[in-house]
């Protein structure tokens, strides 16, 4: 697998100063945290699953939740399970090429190891599960019941955590919950992949629902809980986890109505504000805005229910040519030291110390995103991922 790998390696050769690297399923977690990218949800009741996973990979999708909890009915629960194992059946006995990252999200611990059970062989293609409405309390059974899992299956399984309780959100609450799941994770770090936030309730239990031009961060009791746990689990000094952006609900956006433009060149030919007045026009501005917003606060990666918001998520995710030289200078062995130094762009300040954990990952980001090259920016990004 590899980002941006849909698309035809001249056209990447153009847009990259360092190409996107290399991974599988079997790299190491701190790699695979941040290339999950842009996650794309799909309720597990569809017919044509494998079908569907198969057709995402070819767009560039790196990882897909196939999810049996909040988009799907409770009486549907029993058949979307027959559907999961039938289709990953499917999908193993016929892959066609590299599959994403597969994640199940369940309802309860008995979930997990009943689903490795009954999938057998083509178990092998799942990468973990993702655990809705974590707290220390709910969340000790689902890690148990993962590692047992995990031994059943003799391959390594991940876990996805889904901040999203009320406990959480509640400001009486929230203190003891958030240094409770602190303790259970930390516990079970090896297998935790990345922590994930589900903003979506945490709205539902005011009543809210941000509309398509603002974003999580403009709704401040959503807010204040994002940096509260950014505050306790995201940190730079080792202790952290990736954590991932909140789920953007508005998806008018159809692909097929700007493609025609985009096919024309991978650059455009100019047409760059063009295409900028196109996404703004359908609802992609607030998107963008909040993809910018989850960088500046500390989030990576985003959760994503709709195809059309993979790319800009990806396209967003590629490391800048001036990040790239920043961070490079600013981790240079000589430096080991500290000080501080004019940016070879000339518009900043790097101070080796205080920026050392942000170059950091920017550099990891850079790995698996890639470094756009110096004249190449989001849109000539975006309009090449789509076009792939």
């Amino acid at each position: 697998m590899r980002h941006f790998g849909h698309i035809a390696p001249e056209v990447r050769q153009r847009l990259f100063h360092r190409e996107p690297c290399g991974f599988t399923a079997d790299s190491p977690a701190r790699v695979l945290a941040v290339a999950l990218g842009a996650t794309l949800y799909t309720p597990a009741t569809r017919p044509a699953l494998a079908d569907a996973i198969r057709k995402q990979a070819a767009r560039g999708v790196m990882s897909m939740v196939l999810c049996l909890e909040d988009s799907i009915e409770d009486t549907e629960v029993p058949d979307a399970e027959r559907n999961i194992v039938r289709q990953l059946t499917d999908l193993a006995a016929h892959p066609g090429g590299d599959l994403p990252l597969l994640f199940i999200r369940v309802r309860t611990p008995e979930q997990i190891p009943d689903l490795v059970r009954r999938l057998g062989a083509a178990g092998a293609l799942l990468s973990g599960f993702v655990l809705p409405k974590f707290t220390e309390e709910r969340g000790i059974p689902f890690l148990e019941a993962l590692t047992a899992a995990e031994s059943l299956h003799g391959r390594r399984l991940f876990a996805m955590p889904v901040l999203e309780s009320p406990e959480l959100l509640y400001l009486e609450t929230r203190r003891e919950t958030l240094t409770g799941i602190a303790r259970t994770v930390d516990k079970y770090r090896d297998r935790v992949l990345a922590l994930r936030l589900g903003v979506t309730d945490f709205c539902s239990v005011y009543g809210l629902r941000r509309p398509p031009d603002l974003t999580a961060y403009d709704v401040q009791v959503v807010a204040s809980v994002i940096g509260d746990v950014v505050n306790l689990l995201g940190r730079a000094d080792g202790t952290g986890y990736t954590v991932t952006g909140p789920v953007w609900e508005y998806f008018r956006l159809q692909e097929r109505m700007f493609k025609p433009q985009l096919r024309r060149s991978p650059f455009l030919e100019g047409r760059a504000d063009e295409l900028r007045q196109t996404l703004i026009e359908h609802d992609l501005d607030g998107l963008l805005r909040e993809i910018e917003l989850d960088r500046a606060n500390g989030l990576l990666g985003k959760t994503c229910i709709h195809p059309s918001h993979v790319q800009p998520v990806h396209a967003l995710s590629v490391v800048s040519h001036e990040e790239y030289g920043d961070a490079r200078d600013i981790l240079r062995p000589e430096r080991d030291g500290g000080g501080v130094m004019r940016s070879a762009y000339t518009n900043k300040m790097n101070e080796v110390k205080p920026h050392r954990a942000w170059a950091e990952r920017i550099l990891l980001r850079a790995e698996v995103f890639g470094v756009a090259r110096e004249d190449v920016g989001f849109v000539e990004l975006l309009a090449a991922g789509l076009s792939g």
